[in-house]
C-alpha cells in the first residue's frame, strides 16, 4: 500500500513538472497528490475482478487498481502505445483488464453507470462489486441522489466513495451547503452512511472493506464520505514550482485570482497520507526511514522511466482516427412496425 501511494504520488508530480518545463504533450489533467490514502485504501479492499469507475481526476484511481504505469504514461502523451492508443487521454482512458471501468469527464453520472454496473452483478451472481469514485461536485449532481436511490431500492453490490476535497473546481463546499457530511445526504436516503479519515489509508481500507463484505454478501449498497484534499489547482500545472509538491498563488483560469488561501494548502500539506502512513509503518517496526527512502526513490524512478518512455513512443497513424468510429460489414434489414 505504500509503494502504491508513493507511485501515485510521484506519477503525478513527474507529470506536472515535466509540463511546466515544457515536456511532454497532451493535456496534464487533473493532478491526485494529497488524495492517494484514498484510492490505495479502496482498491486493497477490491478484488481484481471488482469494478470501479472514476471521475475527471482518474489518475490515482487507475493506477491503484493496476492500470500498467508506462501504458497510462503513454496515454496521457497521447502515443500510440498508451493504453488505449492515445484516444482516451487523461480523463477517457479505461482498462477493464484489471477492473477499471474507465475515468469521466463529465461530474455525476458515473453513480449512474455504476448502479448499471451493479444490476449486471447482481444478475449474475458472481459475488462481484463496483465501486464509483465522486468529488464533492457529485452532491450538486441529480445523478447523486438518483443512484443512491436506485442501490438501496434494489439492493445492489454498490460502493458510492465520494472524495471530500474541499472544492467543486474553484468554488468551496461551504458555498453550495450547509451540511457537515455528505454522507448526511446519503443516510436521509436509507442508504448506510460512513464518514472516514481520507488521510489515513488503513481507515479507509477497514471502512471499504466492511463495505465490500456487506455488498458481496448480497445486504445491499455503502456510501462513504472519505475528508481529504487536493495539492493543486482543479486542473493543469498553474501554481506549480518543479521540485515543490503542491500548487501555490493565482490561477490564470480564474484571471489571476487566487482560489484558495496558501495557509489552507500547507495545512493538509502538514496531515500528508504518505508521511501520516510512513509514520505508522516506522513506529510499529515495519519499516526503518532507510527503507521508506529507498521505497520513495524507486517510486521516482519508476515514473520518471514511464514519461521517458511516453516521450519516445510513436503518435498514432492519422489513418487510424476512424478506428472504433464506425461499425465494418453488413447490417440486416429490419421491418419496422409502425
Amino acid at each position: 500500500m505504500y509503494d502504491t501511494m508513493l507511485e501515485i504520488r510521484w506519477f503525478e508530480r513527474t507529470l506536472a513538472d515535466r509540463a511546466v518545463q515544457g515536456q511532454g504533450r497532451g493535456f496534464v489533467g487533473h493532478l491526485y497528490p494529497g488524495q492517494e490514502a484514498v484510492a490505495t485504501g479502496a482498491s486493497y479492499a477490491l478484488e481484481r475482478t471488482d469494478f470501479v469507475l472514476s471521475t475527471h481526476r482518474p489518475h490515482g484511481h487507475g493506477l491503484a487498481k493496476g492500470v500498467d504505469m508506462n501504458r497510462l504514461a503513454a496515454e496521457l502523451y497521447q502515443k500510440a502505445t498508451g493504453l488505449n492508443g492515445g484516444y482516451g487521454g487523461s480523463m477517457h482512458f479505461c482498462d477493464p483488464a484489471v477492473g477499471f471501468l474507465g475515468a469521466d469527464g463529465i461530474v455525476g453520472p458515473g453513480a449512474s453507470f455504476g448502479t448499471g454496473v451493479a444490476h449486471a452483478l447482481k444478475v449474475r451472481g458472481e459475488g462481484r462489486v463496483a465501486l464509483v469514485y465522486g468529488g464533492d461536485g457529485h452532491y450538486a449532481s441529480p445523478h447523486f441522489h438518483s443512484a443512491i436511490s436506485e442501490a438501496v431500492v434494489n439492493k445492489l453490490p454498490f460502493i458510492y466513495l465520494i472524495e471530500n476535497n474541499q472544492y467543486l473546481q474553484y468554488t468551496h463546499r461551504d458555498m453550495i451547503t450547509t451540511l457537515e457530511d455528505y454522507a448526511t445526504a446519503a443516510a436521509a436516503l436509507d442508504l448506510p452512511a460512513v464518514v472516514v479519515d481520507g488521510q489515513d489509508v488503513l481507515a479507509v481500507y477497514d471502512t471499504v472493506k466492511r463495505a465490500v463484505d456487506r455488498a458481496r454478501s448480497g445486504d445491499g449498497p455503502t456510501f462513504i464520505e472519505a475528508k481529504t484534499y487536493r495539492y493543486y489547482m482543479h486542473s493543469g500545472t498553474a501554481g506549480v514550482t518543479p521540485g515543490e509538491l503542491g500548487a501555490f498563488g493565482p490561477d490564470p483560469l480564474l484571471v489571476n485570482i487566487t482560489s484558495r488561501p496558501e495557509r489552507e494548502v500547507r495545512a493538509w500539506l502538514a496531515k500528508d497520507p504518505i508521511d501520516l502512513f510512513r509514520r505508522t509503518l516506522t513506529q510499529f517496526g515495519l519499516l526503518t526511514d532507510e527503507q521508506a527512502m529507498e521505497r520513495e526513490q524507486a517510486a521516482k524512478a519508476k515514473a520518471e522511466e514511464a514519461f521517458r518512455l511516453a516521450e519516445a513512443a510513436p503518435v498514432p497513424q492519422a489513418e487510424d482516427a476512424l478506428r472504433n468510429v464506425f461499425a465494418s460489414g453488413t447490417v440486416e434489414p429490419r421491418h419496422i412496425v409502425s
